[in-house]
């Protein structure tokens, strides 16, 4: 990283000022702007999310929005309402109000006497989401919009429901926000009125996990702030980023396929981060990129970048199978659009020997597979944050319980960029089943790394909204589709696609155990070829960014991903550890501290015996002022339901406030 230390202009940080919205909730934000900005007003950028702007995300926003203001920008950095420093109760991702607030906070901005008027909001993840939430609304003021590592499907595409499947990182995900809700505002900033606002989160921002169980196909819940429902709403233009390691690098196609405004999409092989602290690397120059952008849209200055190829994307070569990855060997390439011309599709046939893109099989040859629950172990996170052990490993082991069909070495490197396909003849024993179909790079001596995959509850086959159940030894033709990816076969490996007909602890196992018969002579593979060319592409500059917080550290950040596998039993657990550090920084003294715990377990037989449990222990403290949360998720099912328990616990000091249990139980439907 290089750090700029001089800024081409002076900048002044505004730690912390609260906004009115119409119901008279005040919002807090902190504001870095240009000295003379009030004399010589500027365009704003907006970046609206619930991490907590005086602790949390401040070591990234220092390193970021002065850098940004420096060029002439006032960057806006604002709590949701419930959450940081804001007054209210956040009880829900994406709700109407947090969307109304983001279009008020917008008019507000504008009408400040730093800002000339324009607006442009950024953000990853979920200041990703709303920003192309709020850009459907409207706002006048909002002029452009950088959207990272987000969706434009809630349902389809997020970190709820793949294919229909119930994600684990559903779980993972409402714990992280579970121990995030129970935060306390910064006395510093809000006086006396800390306890009262905390005790409001602790007995109003409920269980979220129960509330997204509830909703298991897409039904209204899940279309309110899906984008997809009708992108003519967004008329702004948009440059959308993501990572081939992030959970959400689909909808950057989507994007650059269905804008009718100005969009641009970016896709690096990064994992679920900015791309100037790009992990897997090579991370880029991505701060002077966005710039590029802002002074297109919101200084009306032609940079450029809309003469370029509206889609960049960071074609992988192989890599040895590895849960972590430090950075990833490949190419820069452009398509001129999307879907590209560059692109033809390439049918490999499924042969009942296992062959892969040879003659095809008998239409009456089956073939049957019922996989060890333990299949899966190897998948890593649906989003990696390029923490070690959540990428993928070696798929050995899962293949062992797979149904997999393989190519022969290949005579040539072989391109692919987009979204494969797997049609599937298909028949099963049971009402409810899943598949989970992997795309893998085989080495010539044997390491098989996951390239794409893909995940379909075959009672979704013909609709996430209206589900069916399988009638039991009927033939169905189902396609799943795969996560999409740029990647290069060398010469002498093979492609392998694997079948199972479970991938824990990536997906929640189906009520019962299940057989599926898999008909080759009547499936088929579909691969996104590329053709080739392209190698002149510039690449991007180094990663760049402004002073890093002035921190130091009593407990240093640390990850790990452990496998245990009980010899007698057979029962496989994964266990997940992330420490986000235990910080002080050093400008007000505050110390703050997060660990999570995840805890996936199950038999090779019972889907019943699935359990996934997660627990986050937060620590804030500043001259003699100190608070403690812990609460903790855990996740069981039976052939019935889901059955949650969960337990909220806050100390004020050595002082215990609150202890809250929760025990609840959610039909299942067809999941």
């Amino acid at each position: 990283m290089n750090i700029d230390s001089q800024l081409p202009i002076s900048v002044r940080e505004i730690e912390h000022v609260e906004i009115a919205m119409p119901d008279g909730v005040r919002v807090a934000a902190r504001i870095w702007v240009p000295e003379d900005a009030e004399a010589r007003p500027v365009p704003a950028i907006l970046e609206y999310i619930p991490y907590r702007k005086n602790d949390k995300t401040l070591e990234r926003d220092h390193a970021r929005a002065p850098w940004l203001a420096a060029q002439g920008y006032a960057y806006v950095r604002v709590d949701l309402r419930g959450t940081g420093e804001s007054e209210g109760v956040m009880t829900d991702e994406y709700t109407e109000i947090e969307l109304q607030d983001g279009c008020d906070v917008i008019a507000w901005i504008a009408d400040q006497a730093w800002c000339d008027g324009g607006v442009g909001i950024v953000g990853i993840s979920w200041g990703g989401f709303n920003g192309l939430q709020i850009a459907a609304l409207r706002p006048p003021a909002l002029k452009a919009v950088v959207t990272i590592c987000s969706t434009d499907d809630r349902y389809a595409d997020d970190i709820h429901y793949m294919g229909g499947t119930l994600l684990c990182d559903q779980l993972s995900w409402a714990s992280v926000m579970f121990g995030i809700n129970s935060l306390p505002p910064d006395p510093v900033h809000v006086g006396d009125r800390w306890r009262e606002m905390w005790e409001a989160r602790l007995d109003g921002s409920g269980l979220w996990l129960k509330t997204w169980l509830e909703h298991q196909t897409r039904d209204a819940f899940w279309k309110h702030g899906s984008v997809s429902e009708d992108y003519s709403d967004i008329e702004v233009p948009v440059y959308a980023v993501s990572g081939w390691a992030d959970g959400y690098c689909r909808s950057v196609f989507r994007l650059v396929e269905n804008l009718k405004s100005p969009v641009k999409g970016l896709i690096g092989p990064w994992a679920h981060r900015y791309p100037y602290l790009g992990a897997p690397g090579p991370a880029i120059d991505w701060l002077t990129e966005e710039t590029r952008w802002w002074d297109q849209w919101l200084k009306g200055r032609d940079t450029g970048i809309m003469d370029e190829p509206p889609l960049r994307l960071f074609l992988q070569d192989h890599a040895e199978p590895r849960s972590h990855y430090d950075s990833r060997e490949g190419r820069w390439i452009t398509e001129p659009a999307w879907p590209s011309p560059n692109i033809t599709r390439k049918a490999l046939a499924l042969g009942a020997d296992g062959g892969l893109g040879g003659e095809p099989a008998d239409p009456a040859a089956s073939l049957a597979i019922r996989s060890p629950l333990w299949v899966g172990v190897q998948g890593g996170k649906w989003c990696s944050y390029a923490h070690p052990g959540d990428q993928p490993g070696d798929q050995r082991r899962d293949d062992a319980g797979s149904l997999v069909f393989e190519t022969a070495p290949l005579d040539a490197d072989l391109d692919i960029a987009g979204d494969a396909r797997l049609r599937l003849a298909i028949r099963s024993d049971r009402p409810v089943a899943q598949i989970a179909a992997r795309l893998s790079d085989v080495a010539p001596d044997g390491a098989a790394t996951r390239v794409s995959y893909g995940l379909l509850n075959l009672t979704h086959r013909d609709s996430h909204e209206h589900p069916e159940p399988l009638e039991p030894g009927r033939d169905y033709v189902v396609e799943v589709p795969f996560k999409h990816v740029a990647q290069t076969f060398r010469a002498g490996h093979r492609i392998r696609l694997a079948l199972s007909t479970s991938y824990f602890p990536l997906a929640w196992p189906t009520p019962e155990p299940v057989t599926l018969t898999v008909l080759p002579g009547r499936s088929q593979l579909d691969l996104p070829v590329r053709a080739a060319g392209d190698r002149d592409v510039p690449a991007f500059g180094p990663p760049r960014a402004g002073q890093p917080l002035d921190m130091s550290f009593e407990v240093a950040p640390q990850a790990e991903w452990v496998v245990e596998e009980d010899r007698d039993t057979g029962r496989t657990t994964v266990i997940v550890r992330d420490h986000e550090g235990g910080a002080v920084i050093k400008a007000h003294e505050f110390y703050h501290s997060a660990e999570g715990r995840e805890r996936y377990s199950i038999l090779p037989d019972d889907p019943a015996s699935a359990e996934g449990e997660a627990c986050w222990t937060h620590e804030m403290r500043r001259n003699g002022w100190s608070v403690k949360t812990v609460t903790t998720t855990r996740l069981t099912g039976d052939a019935r339901s889901f059955h949650i328990a969960a337990r909220l616990q806050a100390w004020e000091g050595e002082t215990l406030v609150r202890d809250q249990d929760w025990d609840v139980s959610i039909p299942r439907n067809l999941v």
